[in-house]
């Protein structure tokens, strides 16, 4: 099957409510599965908002996703965590920990990898560098040169998976720091060209590495106004070739199920964000046949 019809064909999309298991029709077959599940811009909100919230009454809540998640596992061993950065900032937790709670949460969640929001930087490098330790996940960004700064070889372009024989690259790009975050916290951080760096990353993922799947954890902002010359997922995912999906963040953006966009190649690429503050929790479903039929379905399940 192509992979134009590997996408177009088979995505689907539900938001569903409460905690139970997300309700994807199985696919059925000897083939191999792999799931991903996805979070952005949770910025620091572990508690569920108030029953009396006006807006996400009773909503979120970091125990909530973690059932969910447990959940998701339980179905399919073969699932990977990410986030797509804005980890830091937004609640007294982080004003109090500096991201060490955060850090540590989402390490007992079993969080595969994650890269770097703006708001992860309000620390400064230095309070990002202090909660390393914190993190049994590993923090990824391409485009972000630490080479003069204190996390000088701590930060890696990419991520590397395999499940059940299926090789997966994930790589992070971030959004330009400069009137964004004051200079005195991202210091020497050298920001390069998202394009350039994403095509560069997965050329090596899919041609060096061998990965059948190729993840990109961006922080760049869904879309932009028309006309608008900032990099965006939707920019991106244009002018990709091997990048299967985009994980979006910084935009806030809620999509009930992923966005397909052709590539450089008129190759679909998914692309999903999930909002904000932990309210939902994104899933993608890979499936790979052993006929070398594809299929893929995505959802966004409220928290």
């Amino acid at each position: 099957m192509k992979r134009r019809d590997f996408i177009t064909k088979s995505t689907a999309g539900l938001t569903l409510a409460g905690l139970g298991t997300p309700m994807l029709t199985s696919c059925r077959n000897t083939g191999k599965h792999i799931t991903i599940l996805h979070t952005n811009d949770v910025h620091s909100h572990i508690d569920p908002f108030p029953e009396n919230h006006p807006r996400f009454p009773g909503m979120g809540g970091l125990a909530r996703r973690a059932a969910l998640i447990e959940s998701v596992r339980d179905e399919n061993p073969n699932t990977l965590l990410v986030d797509a950065g804005d980890i830091f900032q937004g609640t007294p937790y982080f004003n109090f920990y500096g991201g060490e709670l955060e850090f540590k949460l989402m390490s007992k969640l079993r969080y595969d990898v994650a890269t770097i929001g703006n708001h992860d930087f309000d620390n400064g490098i230095t309070g990002l560098l202090a909660q390393l330790p914190n993190a049994d996940f590993e923090l990824i960004s391409a485009n972000y040169d630490f080479s003069n700064t204190v996390l000088d070889g701590l930060i890696a372009p990419y991520s590397l998976f395999e499940f059940d024989g299926v090789k997966i690259g994930v790589y992070g790009i971030g959004i330009g720091l400069e009137g964004l975050v004051s200079k005195n916290l991202y210091r020497e951080t050298i920001y390069l060209d998202p394009v350039s760096i994403a095509q560069d990353t997965e050329r090596v993922l899919r041609e060096e590495k061998g990965c059948q799947l190729i993840i990109c954890l961006s922080h760049l902002g869904h879309k932009y106004r028309d006309g608008s010359s900032r990099p965006d997922d939707i920019k991106l995912a244009s002018a990709t070739s091997f990048t299967d999906l985009i994980v979006g963040g910084h935009t806030h953006t809620f999509l009930e199920k992923p966005v397909i966009h052709p590539n450089r190649r008129d190759q679909p690429v998914l692309i999903n964000q999930v909002g904000c503050y932990g309210l939902y929790l994104g899933r993608i479903d890979f499936y790979f046949e052993t006929s070398g039929a594809n299929k893929k379905e995505g959802l966004s399940i409220r928290v």
